[in-house]
């Protein structure tokens, strides 16, 4: 309706950012995290980092640059859903090559699970994501923002969790309802990835792996927020792929932190315990098929 002025009722400022919202939550739920990241030499360096390491979060391996941190404004609507502005800044300045990335990710013990997004250096992502697969590690990637997804990427995937959005970027393919998702995810593990969890608008996910196909359904939850809903998704999954869960199971567990985190504002104070997740996980029915 054109260009204009708009009030708002609050403002939240907060910690935030896609890999510190996963290592935050992953940390929460018990798991050891190392952050690989870049930020500026800025206020806004301090506020994104404080969260993770309020939370335990190994941060050595966050470079630090003069340049201005990563920010996104994110705008919330009353049903929940938001709007957001990135400027990668940082993020898509790093100074350090992507063999030097791997190496910090190939010292990471065996049984590690990288997690990764593409709001940094498509080139650090797959340096980073080759030499976990060549030590033996489970890779998770957040195929966000899709467009910088190098199709190189997909086979070194292990878990690729794709809103219904990034699927259809990434596809061609309309994946707003559960047929479309369902087409979506078998086009995607054609293409190497070894299994795809697209995520239904409005909660739950088709899985598809090993296992075949596979729908899970949501908790009821009032949703207030949809802030790092996604990275809540990816960070749980990957916590419950590394405590030995198969892909379907592992996808459920993101589904219930999802869920979980849309119920208050924000996206790191979201975040559940591994109590608090276990049991709204109780209230998600087993996956069944689509």
């Amino acid at each position: 309706d054109g260009a204009g002025t708009r009030l708002a009722r609050d403002l939240l400022r907060a910690s935030g950012g896609k890999a510190g919202n996963v290592a935050v939550i992953i940390r929460r739920l018990g798991g050891e995290v190392r952050l690989v990241g870049c930020v500026g030499d800025d206020d806004l360096a301090v506020q994104a980092l404080a969260g993770p390491r309020a939370d335990g979060v190994e941060t050595t391996s966050v470079c630090r640059i003069k340049c201005a941190t990563g920010f996104a404004s994110i705008h919330v609507a009353g049903d929940g859903e938001k709007t957001i502005v990135l400027t990668p800044n940082a993020n898509d300045e790093w100074p350090l090559e992507p063999n030097r990335v791997a190496r910090t990710v190939t010292a990471a013990p065996t049984a590690s699970v990288l997690v990764a997004d593409v709001e940094i250096p498509p080139a650090i992502v797959v340096a980073s994501a080759r030499a976990a697969r060549d030590a033996g590690m489970r890779v998770v990637l957040d195929p966000a923002p899709p467009e910088r997804v190098p199709e190189t990427l997909l086979g070194l995937v292990d878990h690729l969790t794709p809103d219904h959005r990034e699927a259809e970027a990434l596809t061609g393919i309309d994946a707003r309802s559960r047929d479309g998702a369902r087409r979506a995810a078998e086009a995607l593990r054609a293409r190497g990835v070894a299994a795809v969890s697209v995520k239904l608008d409005g909660g739950g996910c088709v899985v598809a792996c090993n296992g075949g196909l596979e729908t899970i359904e949501a908790p009821e939850v009032r949703a207030v927020d949809t802030t790092g809903a996604g990275d809540a998704f990816a960070g749980a999954l990957a916590w419950a792929v590394a405590s030995g869960c198969g892909q379907a199971e592992a996808a459920a567990w993101g589904v219930t932190a999802s869920a979980y985190a849309v119920q208050t504002y924000g996206s790191q104070a979201a975040y559940p315990t591994l109590d608090e997740l276990t049991r709204l996980r109780a209230t998600v029915d087993a996956p069944s098929p689509p």
